[in-house]
């Protein structure tokens, strides 16, 4: 079967600014330093080894960290090859409404692995049964997107119970058991600009993203105790 596999997305490769140096004055607290230059007290704190109680004194020198870099440097960019494909399938207007995220449950895997299984031991007629697969350094690259052929061609998934889930369900499977550890943080940098293209290409919003453990019909642990949900999806919230 063929299969787009793309690079490890990176964070954007641009040198941050030189951060700014702030001499305390007279009646000035961290606070008001913060809120003068827009950062978050915790970060300026955090960025000068201080903590939110400590008395500051004037003619303190405070790194002004550059939360503008901060921010680029939030959101990793999404290969051009896999964005490409995102782009270029036949996406009709209200086809997909959920994006579903599971674990192998195995600690080393492929995308052509599991197309192999799912066409040879589940008799699946069109393979793999997920849309995406995130390599975790074992079989495929840290953070490597497979992009498979049911995203291509636009086909229904066979990743959840219900056929009439699959009709309208993304699959994306992280290869790994999170059962046992987490994701690597190049899985989940990967992850994330996945979502965010597939939300842009499919007009959904952050309350269509389900772990294969929230939406399935028959109960399932799957992507398991460790995947951390929470963090992803307050992520996903922000521009």
């Amino acid at each position: 079967m063929a299969m787009l596999v793309a690079a490890v997305p990176g964070l954007p490769t641009a040198a941050a600014a030189a951060e700014a140096v702030y001499t305390v004055k007279a009646k000035d607290t961290l606070t008001s330093i913060a809120r003068q230059h827009g950062v978050p007290v915790a970060v300026l704190a955090k960025r000068n080894g201080l903590n939110l109680k400590e008395v500051i004194y004037v003619g303190q020198r405070l790194k002004i960290p550059d939360t503008a870099a901060q921010s680029s440097q939030a959101s990793p960019r999404l290969p051009t090859a896999v964005q490409q494909s995102i782009t270029a399938a036949p996406v009709k207007p209200g086809r997909w409404k959920y994006i579903v995220i599971h674990h192998a449950a195995v600690d080393r895997g492929t995308a052509q692995a599991l197309d192999r299984y799912h066409r040879e031991q589940r008799h699946m007629e069109n393979g793999l049964a997920y849309h995406f697969v995130i390599g975790n350094g074992n079989g495929m690259r840290d953070g490597e997107i497979a992009v498979g052929n049911r995203w291509r061609r636009q086909l229904d998934g066979g990743h959840l119970h219900s056929p009439a889930q699959n009709h309208e369900a993304i699959g994306i499977c992280l290869i790994g058991n999170f059962d046992q550890t987490s994701p690597t943080k190049s899985q989940m940098q990967s992850l994330e600009a996945l979502i965010r293209a597939l939300m842009r290409r499919c007009h959904l919003s952050v309350t269509a993203v389900k772990t294969h453990q929230q939406i399935n019909v028959v109960s399932t642990r799957c992507p398991g105790r460790h995947f951390p949900l929470r963090e992803l999806l307050a992520r996903l919230k922000k521009p």
